[in-house]
């Protein structure tokens, strides 16, 4: 067993055993065991069982690329200060500052690319259990609960007449190639479309300059043109597992997106629109001094009766009888001497 075998034997058992049960349970429901539609969706269940296993990374994924988009004007600026110097001090200082910066905001570059690095290998096992584990009968090489029987079903189902073991490059039949051609379409389609979806749409406008928003675009564009090249020679199992893959995340991303914008995108702006379209439609009032368009609250009616004024008041601003000799406008102190000394005349009716 070479080291290539020995590191991916698991990974490889795994995807055979779920590929398995699933093949077990639609065979259960009534579907045909040697049919290619059930092998197929045994494939989408493998992607779905996958995929539900790494939610918590996703979660992670979301935060770490959120918060690199909204540090991304202050790695700007630490390299606009180291731009010009390169001596050893100053690219020590640059990394310095540049790592104070991720630990600062709890993310680093390397968690944004998680949930890619960890189905690679997946990805990659699927491929050699579609290429070498399913070979036909005689050469099968079975694992797990994938049997040499087993094994055989799936070298031959078909699925509009394509085999899941063929590549477009080694295929004989047309329909073969038709299949991994549109399959890789979907597949460079998809990945594109979440691309453009993460980078364009959930990213600040203070994010879309520099040289990330660069990086970015240039993935975009590069991951596509990838999958052309490659893609060709995957076998219909492998298109079919990147393609379901792909259309999980462009969903998942798009309700994340939806529904949790980064904070001065785009997507938050068309949040806020709809929030408040939709109480606009209630007769409610946003409280617009608030971020969160949830808080709003009914528009109470006004109230148009006039108020009464309350009996007694203050003593200052309560008018005082003819004959008091002390006017309504008197200075309070003057009120209050009076008030207090019992004397109901002023200076004038004195000196009379």
């Amino acid at each position: 067993m070479s080291f290539l075998d020995t590191i991916l034997f698991p990974l490889e058992w795994v995807v055979a055993n779920i590929m398995v049960i699933w093949h077990w349970l639609f065979t259960a429901i009534g579907m045909d065991t040697a049919s290619g539609w059930t092998w197929g969706l045994s494939i989408v269940g493998l992607v779905v069982t996958i995929r539900i296993a790494l939610i918590p990374l996703f979660v992670k994924q979301i935060k770490a690329s959120r918060a690199m988009q909204m540090i991304a004007p202050e790695l700007r600026a630490v390299q606009a200060k180291y731009k010009n110097k390169k001596d050893q001090a100053s690219r020590e200082a640059m990394s310095r500052e540049t790592m104070e910066l991720y630990a600062k905001h709890k993310t680093n570059p390397f968690s944004s690319c998680l949930p890619m690095l960890i189905q690679a290998p997946i990805f990659f096992a699927l491929f050699r259990v579609l290429n070498y584990r399913i070979e036909g009968v005689d050469e099968a090489r079975p694992i797990g609960m994938l049997s040499a029987e087993l094994a055989a079903q799936a070298h031959d189902a078909t699925i509009f007449g394509a085999q899941l073991s063929d590549t477009f490059t080694t295929a004989d039949s047309a329909a073969t190639r038709w299949v991994s051609a549109i399959l890789i379409v979907m597949m460079v389609a998809t990945t594109f479309t979440t691309q453009r979806q993460l980078t364009q749409k959930n990213m600040p406008a203070s994010a879309l300059e520099g040289p990330m928003a660069n990086q970015q675009k240039i993935l975009m564009y590069a991951l596509p043109f990838i999958f052309v090249i490659t893609g060709p020679n995957f076998p219909v199992g492998v298109l079919i597992y990147w393609t379901t893959t792909n259309l999980w995340t462009m969903g998942q991303q798009f309700y994340v997106i939806r529904n949790n914008p980064t904070p001065g995108s785009e997507a938050e702006r068309q949040l806020k629109a709809r929030k408040e379209a939709k109480a606009k439609k209630k007769g409610l009032v946003i409280d617009g001094t608030s971020e969160d368009v949830t808080t709003a609250t009914l528009e109470a009616p006004v109230n148009r009766q006039r108020q009464q004024p309350k009996k007694g008041g203050s003593r200052s601003q309560r008018k005082k009888k003819p004959g008091t000799g002390t006017s309504t406008g008197s200075p309070s102190n003057t009120t209050d001497s009076a008030d207090a000394d019992g004397v109901g005349t002023d200076t004038k009716d004195n000196d009379d």
